[in-house]
């Protein structure tokens, strides 16, 4: 019988028999998939609380793909607990001294908050919707579904006034005022859960939680991005095929496309600069300290986990798509490098704080290594390894599908 971590875990030098890496990929993916929840709604909130008109395309299209990628925040811990019917306890059962327990609540918080914002966003569209299928005489069996869903979606709300129109308007600011922080602390939290690891030296700092945010927003934005050049590259390639897509040309849609992601990526980076600034402030306030546990936390650093950490993470996943962007003349697919370097660069600071922290022995003579399971052969090495996590990454994509055809991020009535 084999001790969770014991087959994914190579130990160096003087390590304690009962020391593991227990936290593995899965933990891992918990905080990359939640920032992505939060930096997705941020992007979204850039336009609908600060009036940034620039973004008012890519804003529908990340509140929508931020709701796809919400259900998929706890996935993660579902398949790293071994009784993951018990995680339903943290939403059901409220406890205000408990950070995971707080989690809870502030998830069906945020939950609410964003299925509000999108209903307010989408009402004409139900209720237009709805009308349009009611005025036809003959109705396919599809037809009859879909008029069900959308009268059931009105909520009997069917006034589209534009008096009505400007109430929904202002009910979408305010909730999303109130869901930027709401969506900052969901995703701060994860930091805060690492940062107050007293007995881990790498993760008990009081900028954790900051840098977790900010790396949440930047990592949300680069994903809205890449996913939005893919949606507008299928949109072009329909519309070479039937001649329009949405009422667009493909040269339109060119230009909306070009557009939407330049002023995107000046967010990017700006948020990018905050991110980079404070991981590096991190690492040299360390040094400048240089507590009792600097002297295995400077051989985790700049020596076993140098590759990682500075080629990788702020190699890679920072100075490239930085330079990518700050060259002029910023082209689709310039930016589509960039934001899926700044992706990776996200998911490798995630996993330098996660798997770098539990690389070192209590014992601060002795090192682990990880060796993440590649084929699967036991239950256990599917849900912790790279089949697992490949399964986490690609059911956002799916969701977003299915919602894109009830809540369509590309309104034709609206095409620019």
């Amino acid at each position: 019988m084999y001790v969770h971590g014991e087959i994914w875990t190579a130990k160096e030098m003087f390590v304690l028999p009962n020391e593991f890496i227990y936290w593995s990929i899965q933990i891992v993916m918990y905080p990359f998939m939640t920032g992505l929840v939060a930096g997705a709604f941020v992007l979204s909130s850039l336009y609908h609380v600060f009036g940034f008109t620039k973004l008012k395309d890519i804003a529908r299209f990340s509140l929508v793909f931020s709701f796809a990628l919400l259900p998929v925040a706890m996935m993660p811990l579902m398949l790293h607990l071994s009784q993951p019917l018990r995680g339903i306890n943290v939403l059901m059962t409220p406890h205000f001294t408990s950070a995971i327990s707080a989690f809870g609540i502030v998830f069906l918080t945020y939950a609410c908050i964003v299925a509000s914002e999108l209903w307010f966003v989408y009402r004409k569209h139900f209720v237009d919707t709805a009308q349009a299928l009611k005025a036809k005489s003959t109705r396919t069996t599809g037809e009859n579904l879909r008029l069900k869903l959308f009268s059931v979606l009105t909520l009997g709300a069917w006034d589209v006034s534009p008096k009505a129109l400007e109430k929904d308007h202002k009910a979408v600011t305010v909730l999303a005022a109130i869901g930027i922080p709401v969506a900052c602390f969901l995703h701060g939290y994860a930091g805060f859960i690492f940062g107050s690891v007293k007995a881990n030296a790498l993760w008990m700092t009081p900028l954790m939680p900051v840098i977790f945010i900010c790396s949440a927003v930047v990592s949300g934005i680069a994903l809205c991005i890449l996913c939005y050049i893919a949606t507008m590259e299928i949109r072009k390639f329909l519309a070479r095929r039937k001649g329009t897509a949405g009422g667009l040309s493909v040269e339109q849609l060119k230009g909306v496309e070009a557009y939407e992601v330049r002023t995107s990526a000046r967010y990017l980076l700006i948020f990018m600069i905050l991110a980079v600034t404070l991981e590096l402030l991190d690492i040299i306030f360390r040094g400048y300290t240089a507590v009792k546990s600097w002297e295995i936390l400077r051989s985790v650093i700049y020596e076993i986990d140098f590759f990682h950490i500075f080629i990788l993470q702020f190699g890679l996943g920072n100075l490239v798509p930085f330079i990518l962007l700050l060259i002029p003349g910023l082209t689709v697919r310039r930016a589509a490098i960039a934001s899926a370097l700044v992706l990776f660069g996200v998911f490798m600071m995630r996993w330098n704080v996660v798997i770098g922290g539990q690389a070192f022995s209590l014992t601060f003579a002795g090192f682990m290594h990880y060796h993440l399971p590649i084929i699967p052969t036991t239950w256990e090495t599917f849900r912790e390894g790279l089949a697992g996590a490949l399964l986490v990454i690609t059911t956002p994509f799916v969701l977003f599908y299915f919602l894109n055809k009830i809540f369509p991020v590309f309104l034709e009535e609206e095409a620019h």
